[in-house]
């Protein structure tokens, strides 16, 4: 819709070159005379008249996220024009919704909020990235945490500054505990405020410090040249590094400045690639193993195929983190599913005579106990060099991404088998796997009848998003899963109220997929 405005106090426009066509205005809106400040943002104007050829009156082209504020908005200057011929001006908001267009990304979570407005114009109707709105910020970056689970892509929450990013932080500090490649793009107080205290609208004095140890990165852009650099900084860490999420905060004012033009994505860094000599090593150890054993993480997810051929090669029980279920399928008869849980398996883990960790923390809150007793030689390959020698230090560290290191370790082995045996490796999982069921509560066994009925329902494609409740507990080691990024369970920061917010991220991703989502327990 358009509405008219007459600009009571006429602007003067820079030069007297013809002003016809459409502009950019740059209007103001006062919250009050108490405050020094006024929120600024963007309008299209066309003009209607021109009195003279440096004044005009206008018209102002609405917004979809915003009612009919024209009377209370003032000119305070040209921002951009757009001759005949000319190129238009846009925002530094406008300007960063384009720019992750060009990363990839396409859809972005989050609630439309006057000081997100200028991000919300790159994502009008006909704009490059889908919004889809939420009634809570905590749903936005909960639902981009299910998109990045489904996917392993970038994923975005847009929220505002001060509340809408303490709202968001529970799913960001889940999002770190699970190395899930989310950006948490914040408006923030106008930068001349930033630490003041003056108690301005949304005010943290350092917004930046609330995330700060929940992410990889957590920054201020003080300028609009540092939006760029800092979104190239936050997609090399999704493409090179652990992937965990990055926070950018960017003033109101700053997102109201002009930027010359679309600005482009830089070329972003490989994973490494694992050495030579360490996967020699490896492979050495491996051959000679009696009794080996492979541990896939959430870091492993990608390399699914290699795994299970590692593992049928060499005669390897495999052990699933929570978020490492369904890499090798959980009914395979090497497989003791995502079981590290269970008494049975901590028991039989001392007698693996080589273990061999991919991607995987061996964080206690997939065993629930301090430390996993593990006697024989470990191998850990893993994109984060601080895991290679921290709670379980690594007879030989590989700091790699884990489907090359996966691959390498198979060519290394060049089709020889460890010195265990196939049948007596499935009869060791089919009996541990037995004394499991014999040793399982009543609970547990109403629990798994539920699963079993789900598992009948559903295809091995379909996505299951779990909350923080005693099924899915159960389901962690009883609910076969068949396929990675399939089980959702966050059980390291283990929020509640995720799985529906996770199923809707998911399904925006992989429209048509089949999914479910578990949450309660049965009270």
């Amino acid at each position: 819709m358009i509405a008219k405005l007459r600009l009571s106090n006429e602007l003067e426009l820079p030069t007297k070159d013809d002003r016809s066509g459409l502009r950019r205005l740059r209007v103001a809106r006062n919250y009050s005379k108490s405050q020094n400040f006024s929120y600024a943002k963007q309008v299209s104007v066309k003009i209607i008249r021109l009195n003279d050829p440096t004044r005009y009156t206008v018209v102002v082209r609405r917004s979809r996220y915003s009612r009919d504020y024209s009377s209370h908005y003032r000119p305070i200057g040209l921002i951009s024009e757009k001759p005949l011929g000319g190129t238009m001006t846009i925002t530094c908001g406008e300007a960063t919704i384009r720019l992750l267009a060009k990363y990839g990304i396409d859809v972005v979570f989050g609630i439309p909020g006057v000081h997100t407005l200028e991000f919300c114009a790159g994502l009008g109707e006909d704009g490059p990235i889908q919004h889809i709105q939420v009634r809570n910020e905590q749903g936005a970056g909960f639902m981009a945490e299910g998109y990045a689970r489904a996917t392993g892509k970038p994923a975005v929450a847009l929220v505002i500054s001060g509340p809408g990013v303490t709202n968001a932080a529970t799913a960001i500090g889940q999002a770190w505990a699970d190395s899930l490649p989310v950006i948490l793009l914040s408006a923030e107080a106008a930068s001349y405020t930033i630490g003041k205290g003056w108690g301005v609208l949304h005010e943290v004095t350092e917004q930046k410090a609330v995330t700060g140890p929940l992410t990889a990165l957590s920054a201020t852009a003080h300028k609009p040249e540092d939006v760029p650099e800092l979104l190239a900084q936050a997609f090399s860490i999704f493409s090179s590094a652990r992937p965990r999420p990055v926070h950018i905060s960017v003033p109101i004012d700053v997102q109201a400045m002009p930027t010359d033009g679309d600005w482009e994505p830089v070329e972003l860094p490989s994973r490494p690639y694992p050495d030579p000599t360490a996967i020699d090593q490896a492979a050495s150890l491996l051959v000679k193993a009696k009794r080996p054993v492979i541990i896939v993480g959430g870091g492993a997810v990608d390399a699914s195929p290699e795994i299970r051929q590692l593992c049928e090669q060499l005669n390897a029980v495999v052990i699933a983190s929570t978020a490492g279920k369904g890499i090798v399928a959980d009914d395979h008869p090497l497989s003791l599913s995502g079981s590290t849980v269970r008494p049975e398996v901590q028991q039989f883990i001392p007698t693996a005579d080589v273990v061999l960790a991919i991607g995987t923390e061996i964080a206690e809150t997939d065993s629930f106990v301090e430390r996993l007793d593990i006697l024989g030689k470990l191998i850990r390959v893993d994109l984060d060099p601080r895991k290679i020698n921290d709670f379980y230090p690594a007879d030989i560290g590989i700091v790699a991404d884990s489907k090359a290191s996966a691959k390498a370790l198979l060519d290394a082995l060049d089709g020889v088998s460890s010195q265990a045996e196939r049948v007596e490796t499935e009869q060791l999982v089919s009996d541990v796997r037995e004394q499991i069921s014999e040793n399982m509560s009543d609970s547990e066994r109403q629990h798994i009848k539920l699963l079993a009925g789900l598992r009948e329902c559903i295809s091995d494609d379909t996505i299951i998003a779990g909350d923080a409740c005693q099924l899915v507990y159960t389901g962690a080691f009883a609910m076969p899963v068949r396929q990675p990024r399939t089980w959702f369970y966050p059980a390291g920061y283990c929020a509640l109220g995720c799985a529906l917010p996770n199923a809707i991220g998911a399904l925006s991703a992989l429209p048509g997929q089949p999914l479910v989502a578990l949450a309660g327990d049965g009270g």
